[in-house]
């Protein structure tokens, strides 16, 4: 199990019970966005023509902005992660980074 069995309430949104505000939220998931994108050169020079890790970060700030719905961003954030599976180190994890930055918003 990745997250422990008692979550820390300050990253749990309002609506389901926690205290993160929706301004902090969007905070959070851009903050994650640019550590991602801080890496994703590493993903680039690797697979030059695999865009998905960056349509994951572009859709993260799409969805604070609200233009884009929380399950097409999660959905993004997966592709993200499949690119990631056949590579290894820097790159891979570059690509991971993306994919949880598309993430970050819509779970908590």
């Amino acid at each position: 199990m990745i997250l422990p069995k008692v979550r820390d309430p300050r990253l749990i949104t309002i609506r389901r019970g926690g205290t993160l505000t929706d301004a902090d939220h969007h905070r959070l998931a851009l903050w994650a966005a640019s550590c991602a994108e801080h890496v994703l050169g590493l993903f680039e020079s690797e697979q030059l023509k695999d865009d998905r890790p960056r349509e994951a970060i572009a859709a993260i700030r799409a969805w604070t902005r609200g233009e884009v719905s929380m399950m097409k961003a999660r959905a993004l954030g997966g592709h993200a992660m499949g690119a990631a599976r056949p590579l290894t180190g820097a790159p891979r994890f570059a690509a991971y980074a993306a994919g949880q930055a598309a993430c970050v918003g819509p779970c908590c």
